[in-house]
């Protein structure tokens, strides 16, 4: 009974880290240094929901997703709408935690860390815990406001009420981004200069693979 109890106990701990991340990044960072097996599976389940949430987030910043009212399949219902902005969510968060962790460790590797593949994902799905703030605390208020014209074209909020949400939204945004950075210098026990350095690093090889695959399709 003592391995399942403390297996328990290190869920917990993986979750109220997550809960504090936003006011003490330093702590949950410093825990991903242990990247044992046992530990890194204690933290998948906050990491899931990081990750998904994120991409629910992500998934309502593009232009697509104010324009769902518009689409014939959705036929004015609410619902539909709600199932497809959590569906494509989640299929896009499970994306960019695998494909951007993957950029991630590349980008990593490059700056001379030995982190694995694992922690790499880890470090990103964890950084993304203001977007996922963002979401929680700004797409209400925007609903409440906005309603169904958030999610159809020529709606109410095209124009400065959107635009201030969108830059709220954008806040969170910059934040998760400077929280990469952070979470790399602690985890690698890097300056923040060497972390940015890393970020670039999975930009510029990005942009080459973008470039690698658009090229030719561009050429035929």
């Amino acid at each position: 009974m003592i391995e399942p109890v403390e297996r328990r106990s290190s869920e917990r701990a993986w979750w109220l880290r997550t809960l504090v991340l936003p006011g003490s990044p330093f702590t949950t960072f410093a825990a991903l240094r242990d990247d044992s097996p046992r530990e890194a599976e204690a933290r998948v389940e906050p990491i899931l929901a990081l990750a998904l949430l994120a991409g629910i987030a992500g998934i309502l910043l593009t232009r697509a997703s104010g324009r769902l009212y518009d689409e014939a399949l959705v036929d004015g219902s609410a619902l539909v709408v709600a199932v497809l902005v959590f569906f494509l969510g989640c299929v896009y968060g499970a994306a960019t935690y695998w494909i951007g962790g993957a950029a991630l460790y590349m980008g990593l590797r490059g700056a001379g860390s030995k982190a694995s593949f694992r922690r790499a994902r880890h470090l990103l799905a964890f950084a993304a815990a203001p977007l996922v703030l963002g979401l929680l605390l700004v797409w209400p208020v925007r609903i409440a406001v906005y309603g169904s014209d958030n999610f159809r074209s020529g709606g109410a909020d095209e124009g400065t009420g959107g635009f201030v949400f969108d830059l709220a939204f954008g806040v969170f945004a910059a934040w998760a981004a400077g929280l990469l950075v952070y979470g790399i210098s602690v985890v690698e026990r890097w300056s923040l200069v060497r972390s940015a350095v890393s970020l670039v690093l999975v930009v510029l090889g990005l942009v080459i693979l973008t470039l690698a695959v658009l090229i030719p399709l561009s050429a035929s």
